[in-house]
């Protein structure tokens, strides 16, 4: 897997302060997409075992209070992103002790694939949709157009 960007502290992808990963790779193309150099699956920096690593570190740092990990794109359910997404956020789940993962994808829960659904079942919310220039709306919270649905998936604090 390759990622554009990495945030180890971010306080705009989801509630509290947070790690936020940028993968590449996306199928959707959206139209006005404010992200298209993580197009390509090949675009920006291997992800890297050390990379996973640090994320981890960042995520239990105790130095400041992290809430938990943000995933966006690109797209983490791109094909070529499940395996590293999968393990990265199990990872989370059994070494981050009470940290939610937040997941952005153009994929819709009902057109998710069986590999898909796995990783999705890590995940606390998931916000879905491909972005609809025609929809913007700049008033909407963590999305960039109204056909995004918000999908709580567990229990919120």
């Amino acid at each position: 897997m390759y990622y554009s960007a990495y945030h180890p502290i971010d306080v705009v992808n989801g509630v509290g302060t947070r790690c936020t990963l940028f993968v590449s790779g996306c199928e959707h193309a959206c139209p006005g997409c404010y992200n298209q150099k993580t197009w390509r699956t090949d675009a920006g920096h291997i992800f890297t075992q050390e990379l996973e690593d640090a994320i981890i570190k960042d995520l239990n740092d105790t130095r400041v209070r992290k809430k938990g990990l943000s995933l966006s794109g690109g797209d983490p359910l791109h094909p070529k992103n499940l395996t590293a997404v999968l393990k990265l956020i199990k990872r989370v789940v059994n070494e981050c002790d009470n940290k939610d993962i937040w997941l952005w994808s153009g994929y819709t829960l009902t057109e998710l694939s069986n590999a898909q659904k796995e990783v999705i079942a890590f995940v606390d919310v998931f916000i879905d949709g491909k972005f609809e220039q025609d929809l913007v709306d700049p008033s909407l919270q963590w999305r960039g157009s109204s056909n995004q649905i918000i999908h709580y998936l567990k229990a919120q604090d």
